[in-house]
């Protein structure tokens, strides 16, 4: 069933499994939103190097505009991901089902809003780039917060520097065993990193695809998505709260 399985996802109790499931739809969703994002402000969002590197160039090039877009985005990101961190505390203070769902419900909101609002904020020029770029770097703090929170730092969904780099590890230990080694090649985490960058790579395609059919509301489906995984769990503690 369906709502088991969003149930399996997102549980208190966590496991590996779940963890990489999870991992793997959320990468989607953060390819996919990367994708469609570039194609709308020429900016990437889902990770926050460049926009460091952006915020320099702009300061000593003297490029206002770049210095306070990419200042935004570090903003709008470091707020994402603290709005995960409050909503995960109070839902561990009441013990609720929705402890990892809400940051979802949250990310399923913004991605609507970005759905909706796109195409209305593309007529005001001067708005346009800082405002989306918020918009989407807001979520994917939040979105990389989660994961991070769910997998204690094992897992990262927003950008693949460090999955490329595990993954070399991994297959640098691979070969290391092959001439005696003692510590093999860990297939496990290699499933869990091969996963994790396709389907980064494959919503990116869906993303980029989908956005120049349809424009803005590329993003609804993935919201309606996330929507549905969070709505399960946020739905059994409204019923044990009647039932009280």
């Amino acid at each position: 069933m369906p709502t088991d399985y969003a149930r399996r996802l997102l549980s208190v109790e966590r496991t590996a499994d779940g963890n990489a499931h999870l991992g793997w739809w959320l990468a989607f969703v953060a390819g996919a939103t990367n994708a469609g994002g570039f194609l709308a402000v020429r900016q990437y969002t889902s990770h926050m190097t460049g926009m460091v590197s952006a915020a320099a160039d702009g300061l000593v090039l003297g490029e206002h505009q770049a210095l306070i877009t990419a200042c935004g985005a570090l903003l709008f990101f470091m707020t994402g991901a603290a709005t995960t961190a409050v909503l995960v505390h109070l839902g561990r203070q009441r013990r609720a089902h929705s402890i990892f769902a809400l940051p979802l419900l949250v990310e399923a909101a913004s991605l609507v809003v970005f759905g909706l609002m796109g195409a209305w904020l593309a007529g005001l020029h001067a708005l346009f780039v800082p405002a989306t770029v918020s918009v989407l770097c807001f979520t994917m703090g939040l979105q990389n917060a989660l994961i991070t929170k769910v997998s204690r730092s094992e897992i990262r969904t927003t950008h693949v520097t460090g999955i490329v780099t595990d993954l070399g590890i991994e297959f640098g230990r691979g070969l290391c065993s092959l001439g005696g080694a003692t510590e093999p090649l860990n297939a496990a985490k290699v499933r869990l990193l091969a996963g994790l960058l396709l389907a980064f790579a494959v919503g990116g395609v869906v993303g980029a695809w989908s956005f120049k059919a349809v424009g803005y509301a590329a993003t609804l489906p993935l919201a309606g998505g996330l929507a549905f995984l969070g709505a399960v769990p946020a739905l059994d503690d409204l019923r044990g709260l009647r039932g009280r």
